[in-house]
């Protein structure tokens, strides 16, 4: 069994490096500098434990892969280059191979389903950081991650199990969970901040993203989705902590990191932008997981620095949007 790493970034890049210090054979597939890093020098991973230069294979797609039955696949990209990505295994001749969505949304495991039988969901809590090609900054500790897993839609079997144990080998908290789907709608309820996180000029954001939570719990409820706060895991505060790698700063979330490393694209259409679908679909107004949607497309767009969105005009933005959706929920206001 190997495991192919699709999308050598920050999660990909810890849990590669992870897995093939703990002698597991790893297959990364990347593209552009952080390929060729790979393959000239490896990936230099960081911890607050020290520093380790990791090699394994790189490839630069699927079909220079030869691929056995009992492979893992691991899907690390952001969900926006989850179908390409699909296209190009299937291409490859990937068949039954156990495909892992270890993203953040909802969204890539029905995008996996549809083109293969064997789909394990994965709720990733791994605080990294990829800016710079070759290099990844992991600062959990004394776990890198907690990285829980189960099949999708639901259900548990030997796969998810042996997935899981080589996890814990490799330095992760890793549990199967039957009911995934719930903790990553839980996930998906942290992940609503990382825009406003990334967006906003740096101030107490609570109110806004706690008004942005609460369109997402009415919006579960009324499409009768069950969740999980997977912040509330009491495995937390003994397996995972925020350390300190001297000389490196946190960027912040995946988001963040994508507006830092300007790549684009970014993620938030199927972050708030879930929110936003279900509450269309379920006529839920949501003016300010819409606001952020949109505001994450602009600033890509008009290549806007993170950090740099006064709050007063996102008030302003989401005051009037809530109006002409005809809200009735409180908004933040300043202060």
């Amino acid at each position: 069994m190997k495991f192919v790493i699709y999308g050598v970034g920050a999660i990909g890049g810890a849990l590669a490096a992870r897995l093939a210090l703990n002698g597991e054979e790893v297959v990364g597939i990347a593209r552009g500098p952080q390929l060729e890093a790979l393959r000239k020098k490896g990936l230099l991973l960081r911890t607050p434990q020290g520093e380790s230069l990791v090699r394994f294979g790189a490839a630069a797609d699927p079909e220079e892969i030869r691929f056995s039955p009992d492979d893992v696949i691991v899907l690390a990209m952001k969900t926006q280059d989850t179908p390409v990505a699909l296209q190009r295994l299937r291409a490859a001749g990937v068949t039954t191979q156990a495909i892992v969505c270890a993203q953040n949304g909802v969204t890539n495991e029905r995008f996996a389903l549809r083109r293969f039988p064997n789909v394990y969901a994965m709720t990733v809590m791994l605080p990294a950081s990829f800016t710079v090609a070759g290099e990844v900054n992991a600062f959990g500790e004394p776990k890198t991650g907690i990285l829980d897993l189960g099949r999708y839609p639901n259900g548990a079997d030997e796969t998810a199990d042996r997935i899981a144990t080589v996890l814990r080998a490799a330095g992760f908290a890793s549990e199967v969970d039957p009911e995934i789907m719930q903790a990553k709608y839980g996930k998906l309820l942290q992940n609503l901040a990382n825009i406003i996180e990334a967006a906003l000029v740096p101030a107490d954001h609570s109110a806004i993203i706690r008004a942005a939570r609460e369109e997402a719990e009415r919006v579960y409820r009324a499409a009768g989705i069950a969740w999980r706060d997977v912040g509330n895991d009491p495995r937390r505060e003994a397996n995972l902590r925020i350390g300190e790698i001297a000389g490196v700063d946190r960027v912040g979330s995946s988001t963040a990191q994508s507006l830092v490393r300007s790549t684009g694209s970014i993620e938030t259409d199927y972050l708030n932008g879930e929110i936003l679908l279900l509450g269309r679909l379920h006529d839920v107004p949501t003016p300010v997981n819409a606001y952020f949607s949109a505001l994450a497309q602009r600033m890509v767009g008009e290549k806007l620095k993170p950090r740099s969105v006064p709050l007063g005009e996102v008030e302003r933005e989401i005051a009037i949007a809530a109006l002409q959706a005809g809200a009735t929920a409180e908004l933040p206001t300043a202060g």
